[in-house]
């Protein structure tokens, strides 16, 4: 499977920028989750990958293959690209059955294969069953009813799956009628003659394709009615469908339904399969099931999957990598549990976890970052309404170099943008990137709270807490009191009031909690995030002593 690499994608609408300067690059076999907010530009960088929508700049490429280079105006259409793609919404034809649906587009593929005699392909492959009227005798047998009657139908899929063969060679092997205990060595022994007639005098490889020269010959065609039936057969195998064939959409589940369109995506192999949001119309249960399917899918077919999300919880279960996505820009590119324990920012920590992560804001002892960190490397801070605290980092910080690097990177990335601003064609960005403005959850949230970078100083400071990181347990830390209580079976989320200010945790098992009790509220673990509230980046990680 291929390589896929974009490299400074942009995709605008006047001054409205879809996705800004995007790069990144792909691995062969990954399962890739575009995850973000609606709007925030995943469909729109699937849609270009796909060649469904053409970028304003940049470059695309598959495998080896340059799919989209506006420099060197390149712009290879959708249909040969060699990719799927799954819709949110199915996509199925109402008037035609399962297997139609599937095979629908592999009767407009049109390109250059080898040259292969099916006649001695199919020929060969019925040979190949008759030597075996023991194992057909017993498949077909199998299938009989309650009443001793053969369901033909069901003998037909049987057949079809165990000897990996087409329906109209089923057909033929099942006319034979093997159950009845008829000798068909002389049958299998004559096939078996023709195909290696057939072979010697056509020059055949084992694979029935003509070779001419030590090479095989090739041609420009269209699929074949045997090529089109195995592959449908193959896909139905891989999503379970064989018994559904003769169905129409409107008589399968959504699942079913499902299943189908996927099993259309995967029929003409596309080396790369696209998604978007294919399990938003599915119920939950039934969602489940479904990431189950596509992570098995995902393994079966060896392909690269890139993947259109909103919903988190689909995006960490399934993905190898996660390209969290907002207003166009790409936020950050890395494992999903990197993702989750390593933000890169406030946006990243907030949109990832369920539920969300604890924001507190936190204030340094000075605004000199020197003079705000021990000699031990810890920062004493300020928080919840004055109370204290302080930050062990996980690993070695220096906070006044950190504050210099961010300025440096600042100031760089101005620079950039002004290079940029003075290129022919440059258009502002319409939608301007602003840094994320968190949320503090409180008791009475009547007062006006506003996020104001621009006034925050190096003494502003934010910390991050995952809800399971509230330990309550311990008898240690700060008084709170349980102001909300969720059980779900296996855990119970809780609201905890401290001062004025509520945090969220989360207490697996099943204990039994009542509002009002008060508690000792601490945070129980080295990854604690700490943030710069100026820039929304993440500093470090490590343990806050309360």
């Amino acid at each position: 499977m291929p390589e896929i690499k974009l490299e400074h994608v942009v995709k605008r609408w006047g001054k409205f920028y879809g996705t800004d300067d995007v790069s990144m690059d792909i691995a062969d076999n990954a399962f890739i989750t575009l995850l973000g907010p609606s709007g925030c530009g995943k469909t729109t960088i699937l849609r270009m990958i796909a060649g469904l929508e053409t970028p304003t700049t940049g470059k695309i490429t598959i495998g080896d293959r340059v799919v989209f280079d506006s420099d060197a105006g390149i712009n290879i259409p959708a249909n040969k690209r060699k990719v799927g793609f799954l819709f949110q919404n199915y996509a199925l034809w109402p008037n035609m059955t399962v297997q139609q649906n599937i095979s629908f587009g592999l009767y407009n593929v049109k390109e250059v294969m080898p040259k292969v005699d099916f006649d001695a392909k199919t020929t060969a492959d019925l040979a190949r069953c008759l030597e075996k009227p023991a194992d057909v005798k017993k498949i077909v047998e199998d299938c009989r009813d309650k009443d001793g009657k053969i369901d033909e139908k069901r003998a037909l899929i049987k057949l079809i799956d165990s000897f990996i063969i087409s329906m109209p060679t089923a057909k033929k092997l099942y006319d034979y009628h093997l159950e009845s205990g008829k000798d068909v060595s002389a049958e299998a022994a004559a096939l078996k003659k023709k195909v290696e007639d057939a072979v010697k005098s056509q020059g055949l490889n084992e694979k029935f394709e003509f070779v001419k020269d030590g090479q095989v010959v090739k041609e420009e065609r269209k699929l074949s009615p045997e090529e089109i039936d195995l592959a449908v057969r193959r896909v139905s195998r891989i999503v379970k469908i064989g018994m559904f064939m003769d169905r129409y959409p409107a008589e399968l589940s959504g699942g079913q339904q499902q299943r189908v369109a996927i099993a259309r995506t995967l029929a003409p192999e596309p080396t790369v399969l696209f998604m978007d949001e294919p399990l938003s119309n599915l119920d939950a249960k039934l969602r489940l099931e479904m990431r189950y399917e596509l992570q098995r899918l995902h393994v079966e077919t060896g392909s690269t999957f890139v993947y259109v999300t909103h919903d988190q919880m689909e995006a960490m279960t399934l993905a190898t990598k996660i390209c969290l996505v907002n207003n166009g820009v790409l936020q950050q590119y890395e494992v999903p549990l990197k993702v989750y324990n390593e933000p890169a920012n406030t946006f990243v920590a907030d949109f990832v976890g369920n539920p969300s992560i604890n924001f507190i804001e936190a204030d340094a002892s000075s605004d000199d970052p020197k003079a705000a960190q021990a000699a031990d490397g810890s920062i004493a801070l300020t928080l919840l309404g004055g109370r204290k605290a302080i930050f062990h980092p996980a690993e070695k910080l220096d906070l006044a170099a950190w504050f210099d690097k961010r300025e440096a990177d600042k100031a760089a990335a101005a620079e950039a943008l002004k290079q940029k601003s003075q290129q022919p064609g440059y258009v502002e960005k319409g939608n301007k990137d602003e840094a994320f403005a968190y949320q503090l959850s409180r008791v009475v949230d009547d007062e006006l709270w506003s996020y104001e970078p621009e006034k925050m100083t190096n003494k502003d400071l934010l910390i991050g807490v995952r809800p399971e990181f509230i330990d309550i347990k311990s008898g240690k830390g700060l008084e709170g009191e349980i102001y909300g209580v969720m059980p779900t079976g296996m855990e119970t989320t809780l609201k905890i009031r401290v001062g004025d200010f509520l945090l969220t945790g989360v207490v697996f098992g099943s204990d039994i909690f009542k509002i009002g009790t008060k508690v000792k509220v601490a945070f129980n673990s080295p990854k604690v995030m700490l943030f710069d509230r100026k820039s929304g980046k993440r500093i470090c990680s490590g343990e806050l002593e309360v």
